[in-house]
C-alpha cells in the first residue's frame, strides 16, 4: 500500500479493505478518489477472489465528511469543469455501490455526511459506533441531499427521510439504527476484531448473509433513540404537501421541538428546501439510476444558481454564517423556478457505461 495515497486498499483473504486516507480533510472525497474507487468496484465485482468490501476512514473523527466542497466552490468561482466532472464521477460511484453484487460493509465510525452517506447508505451493511454523527446538511449551503439520497431518504420509516433531508438534523448511533440509516451498532473498540472475523469467515453461500452473521456477533445496544420521542410529531408535521405546509404544521405543533425545528428551517436556502421536497417526492417513485440522472441535473442547476456559492462562502469560506439567499423567502420561489432545476440540461447529462 502507498500510505500517502488518498485511498488505501488491502485484500485479506476474500475481503478487500478500503481506507479513506485524508484525515485532515475529514476524509472528504476528491474527484480522483471517486474515479479510482469506481474503477476498483468494477474490478472487485468481477473478481472471484473477492466476496466482500469493507470501507472505513482514517482517524477517530470521521468516516467521510462529504465531497470536497471547497474545491467544488472554487471550480464554480473559476468557471472550470470540476463541478460537472466531480458530480458525474461521484454519482457513477454511488450507483456502483448501489448495484455492487457482493457484501459491502461501511464502518461509519465518526462524521458521516453528504458524500460519506453516498458511499455507505447504498451498501448492504452500515455499521454505526458511539462516535457516529450522520447528517445530510446540504440545504444549509444552497444544495440538496444528493449522492442518491433522493432514493434513500423516502424509503426510511414514516417521514423521517423528509425530516432529515430538509432540516439537516444530526443523528448519533441510536438514532441511526432507529431511522434505519445504520443496519448495526458496534462499539468502536470492537471494530478491529470485527474486521479479523470477517477475514476468517467462511464466505461460502450468499455474501450478504455471511457478512450479517459475522457482524451480529459484535453488535451491542446503542441505547434509547432520542428521535423516537419526536417520531409522531415528525410524521404529523412533515406529512404536509408542500414546504410551506410543513412550516405551518410546525408552527401549529408549538412544542419546543417544533419551535426549534421551524427556526432551523428558516435559516436554510428557500430554493434548496423546495428542490429537496420535490426531489424526495419524485425519488420515492423512481428507480435508483433514474434518481441519479435527476440528481445530476439538479446538481448542475445548483452550480449555476447563486445559493450554492453563497452558502459555501457563508458557512465554509468566510464562516460568517449569514448567507444572503436569492430568493430570500419561500413565497418568492415559484413553481416554475423549481421545475427549471429538474429540466434536462441538454448535452450535459449523466451517462452510465
Amino acid at each position: 500500500m502507498n500510505e500517502q495515497a488518498d485511498i488505501l486498499y488491502e485484500q485479506r483473504g476474500a475481503v478487500v479493505f478500503v481506507t479513506l486516507n485524508r484525515p485532515k480533510a475529514l476524509n472528504a472525497l476528491t474527484l480522483e478518489m471517486c474515479r479510482e474507487f469506481d474503477a476498483e468496484l468494477v474490478a472487485w465485482a468481477a473478481d472471484p477472489t473477492v466476496a466482500a468490501v469493507v470501507i472505513k476512514g482514517v482517524g477517530e473523527r470521521a468516516f467521510c465528511a462529504g465531497g470536497d466542497v471547497r474545491a467544488i466552490w472554487e471550480g464554480v468561482r473559476d468557471g472550470g469543469n470540476l463541478p460537472a466532472a466531480f458530480f458525474a464521477a461521484e454519482y457513477r460511484m454511488n450507483r456502483r455501490v448501489f448495484h455492487f453484487p457482493k457484501a459491502y460493509i461501511a464502518l461509519i465510525d465518526g462524521i458521516t455526511m453528504g458524500g460519506g452517506v453516498g458511499i455507505s447508505a447504498h451498501g448492504s451493511h452500515r455499521v454505526a459506533t458511539e462516535r457516529t454523527l450522520f447528517a445530510m446538511p446540504e440545504t444549509g449551503i444552497g444544495l440538496f441531499p444528493d449522492v442518491g439520497a433522493s432514493h434513500f431518504l423516502p424509503r426510511l420509516p414514516g417521514r423521517l427521510g423528509l425530516f432529515l433531508g430538509l432540516t439537516g438534523a444530526r443523528l448519533k448511533a441510536s438514532d441511526c439504527v432507529y431511522a434505519e440509516v445504520a443496519t448495526h451498532h458496534v462499539e468502536s473498540f470492537a471494530l478491529a476484531e470485527l474486521e479479523d472475523a470477517l477475514v476468517e469467515a467462511d464466505w461460502f453461500g450468499d455474501a450478504a448473509d455471511v457478512a450479517g452473521s459475522v457482524i451480529e456477533q459484535f453488535t451491542s445496544d446503542p441505547g434509547e433513540p432520542p428521535l423516537a420521542a419526536q417520531r409522531a410529531a415528525i410524521d404529523r408535521c412533515f406529512a404536509g404537501g408542500s414546504v410551506e405546509e410543513i412550516l405551518a404544521n410546525l408552527e401549529a405543533e408549538g412544542s419546543d421541538w417544533a419551535v426549534e425545528t421551524l427556526a432551523g428551517l428558516k435559516t436554510r436556502s428557500p430554493s434548496s428546501l423546495k428542490i429537496t421536497f420535490q426531489a424526495i417526492q419524485q425519488g420515492a417513485q423512481r428507480d435508483f439510476d433514474s434518481v441519479m440522472t435527476m440528481e445530476y441535473r439538479l446538481s448542475q442547476a445548483c452550480m449555476a444558481a447563486p445559493d450554492f456559492s453563497e452558502g459555501v462562502r457563508a458557512l465554509i469560506i468566510d464562516k460568517d454564517n449569514s448567507p444572503q439567499w436569492q430568493p430570500a423567502t419561500l413565497d418568492a420561489v415559484s413553481d416554475d423556478q423549481v421545475a427549471a432545476y429538474f429540466a434536462p440540461p441538454g448535452v450535459l447529462d449523466l451517462t452510465f457505461e
